[in-house]
């Protein structure tokens, strides 16, 4: 049978939503919205390039088992960022210093340096502490060396998360 151009192959197209998927849509703003006001931004794009470049590094910086343990806490949206390009046979990659790090983050979000970098990474830490759980965010530290648990910690003392 023959369908007019442009027709979906099985039927009109709906406007009908997922509620699942629109509440992590909605989560994930609010994610990145957290994250822009930490950075002292309203460039959501900025906000966003900075989650998900501190998320990779985070993620190929973690055992497999501590990563899936903190992508369950995730939005499905963010736990889809967190995934996306994830080779787990490269899990985990382990940045021999402070500044490896820092310049695998300037690189994929596309910053000006190292020092901004840090601040980006402090910025998530402290974005991580307020959607994730308190006992998640320390076994996430724990499982870091300790050149980089210290850039997730912001500097008045360890994240506070939410229970």
């Amino acid at each position: 049978m023959d369908r007019p151009a442009g027709e979906p192959r099985f039927g009109r197209m709906a406007t009908k939503h997922v509620d699942i998927i629109d509440r992590s849509i909605e989560k994930a703003h609010v994610w990145v919205n957290d994250l822009a006001d930490a950075l002292g931004t309203e460039d959501r794009q900025y906000a966003y390039r900075v989650l998900r470049a501190v998320l990779h590094a985070l993620r190929d910086h973690l055992p497999v088992n501590e990563g899936a343990q903190l992508s369950a806490q995730l939005p499905v949206f963010v736990r889809g960022i967190f995934y996306e390009g994830w080779t787990p046979g490269r899990t985990p990659e382990h940045a021999r210093d402070r500044d490896t790090f820092l310049r695998a983050v300037a690189s994929e979000a596309r910053l000006a340096g190292e020092t901004e970098a840090s601040f980006a990474v402090s910025a998530t830490g402290r974005v991580l502490s307020l959607h994730v759980s308190s006992e998640e965010v320390g076994s996430v530290l724990h499982a870091l060396p300790a050149h980089l648990r210290e850039l997730l910690v912001p500097a008045d003392g360890p994240p506070q998360a939410n229970p």
